[in-house]
């Protein structure tokens, strides 16, 4: 055995000692339970149903423990509910917490598939109302949020994607308002450049240093366009086309070579693209709603931005923007039943109308509910009201992507989109119909081994999901 498998193998081990000892603990008030009930059988009051709830979320745990000091005070059911922000290796703390027989009674989704599969969400259906539920009618897709006819996690927020484009830039270059098409969109950048390249000032930028570089404004615009797919794969067939992000890789190449691009946009990252644009050098960039609070915090602006929608080939919207919305929370399988419908009575409490619009005017989170999004004002936080829900945003029924590209042999398909934008090599042409085959054979190879049961759905229209969060 090497020196560097010793060392490695002493670190991994050391790694598991710890996130051990942090889910310890964590769940060291179980063992209260015990200390409490003796405390009551001397006054002769109600035992107390304490609960543990585990979020990985940090940027809102002050207003949330405001929240949970509000439901302790509050409920008549003698329920306690602990809060603990588990941030940094959550879902491996949360691995270890199920083989260690540690688990929160309720804790934050971030693996709905592997969470299900695993046993370690129990069903939400057997414990809340119907009435309740029906809150939440035509948004529990499949995948996401339900697993073969039960659901185990419940949308709250999400990430809205839009183009976001310096006003200033625009209307020196004589425009008053954003671009609808792609041809228009190109046209822009192009005119600012030629503009503004003598300062440093380029029309477009995009964070190619990472693949996301090409997913944000893809995906955004793509299935804005398609009725029929979202993440190159098609709903209605069953199998990939990336034909989807044809018109958009087309545009961003036209900009690459218009020379309307930031140079260096292979190598840049999202932190170093949001400086540039907070300095006024960038005249617009694809991304989704947590930029208001970057500008706010991070890179102080007086640029004068706002958004749009993503641009489409035609300006038609055949689709919905995707928003990146998974669950919420869920109700462990392993607490016992009382434990169980003191975590349900919580998360009822976590879904009020009150709570969820506070949270969404406090600018902490886009809310997805339409019943959120009537109740809640205007925003505090300068900019995200460019965020709020249109009736151009929705949430789609999950794709094989993540499956099939772990099958998938050579280059991946947002690395050879990026690869095109950059060199306009080789054909885009060859590029889809190379990526065509070989994710058809990866996603056989990945239902013949049941790694996925998501199949064709003829009936599939992605205008059906317009108008499914609210908005106009």
């Amino acid at each position: 055995m090497s020196k560097w498998f010793k060392a490695r193998s002493a670190v991994s081990i050391c790694c598991l000692l710890i996130i051990a000892l942090m889910v310890a603990a964590c769940s060291s008030n179980n063992g209260g339970n015990e200390e409490q009930s003796e405390n009551n059988a001397g006054t002769g009051s109600k035992e107390k149903t304490k609960i543990s709830y585990w979020t990985m979320d940090r940027h809102d745990m002050d207003y949330m423990q405001e929240q949970v000091d509000k439901f302790n005070a509050e409920n008549t059911d003698n329920i306690e509910v602990e809060m603990k922000v588990m941030a940094d290796n959550y879902n491996q703390a949360v691995e270890v917490a199920f083989a260690s027989n540690q688990a929160p009674d309720i804790f934050r989704s971030f693996d709905f598939q592997t969470y299900v599969s695993k046993g370690y969400f129990t069903p939400l259906d057997t414990l809340v109302s119907d009435d309740f539920l029906a809150k939440f009618d035509g948004l529990l897709v499949e995948d996401i949020y339900k697993k073969d006819g039960h659901v185990y996690t419940l949308p709250n927020s999400g990430q809205f994607w839009r183009l976001l484009y310096n006003v200033d830039l625009f209307e020196k270059a004589g425009y008053t308002e954003p671009p609808k098409t792609l041809d228009e969109m190109v046209e822009i950048a192009k005119k600012i450049t030629e503009m503004g390249k003598a300062d440093g000032v380029y029309g477009f930028a995009s964070n190619f240093k990472s693949t996301s570089g090409f997913t944000r404004p893809a995906y955004a615009s793509g299935t804005l366009q398609s009725e029929t797919s979202h993440e190159g794969y098609n709903f209605q067939t069953g199998e990939f086309d990336f034909n989807m992000y044809r018109d958009i890789v087309e545009a961003m190449r036209q900009m690459k070579a218009d020379g309307s691009m930031i140079p260096g946009a292979e190598s840049l990252d999202i932190d170093p693209l949001r400086a540039q644009f907070a300095q006024g050098k960038i005249g617009m960039y694809v991304n989704h709603s947590s930029e208001p609070a970057v500008y706010t915090s991070q890179f102080p602006t007086d640029v004068h931005w706002a958004t749009a929608l993503v641009p489409t080939k035609d300006g038609e919207r055949n689709g919905v923007t995707w928003v990146n919305a998974g669950g919420y929370v869920g109700i462990s399988a392993k607490s016992d039943p009382d434990k169980q419908a003191a975590a349900a009575k919580f998360l009822e409490f976590l879904y009020n109308t009150d709570l969820r619009a506070e949270y969404q005017e406090k600018g902490l989170g886009l809310s997805v509910l339409p019943y959120v999004n009537e109740a809640a004002g205007p925003p505090e936080l300068a900019g995200i009201e460019g965020f709020l829900p249109t009736k151009y945003d929705g949430i789609y029924p999950a794709t094989p992507i993540s499956v099939t590209e772990t099958k998938v042999e050579g280059k991946k398909a947002a690395d050879l989109f990026i690869e095109y934008i950059m060199t306009g090599k080789p054909a885009l042409d060859s590029v889809i119909e190379d990526l065509n085959g070989r994710y058809a054979k990866a996603l056989a190879a990945a239902r013949s081994e049941g790694l996925t049961s998501i199949k064709a759905d003829p009936s599939f229209s992605a205008k059906d999901l317009q108008g499914s969060l609210g908005g106009e």
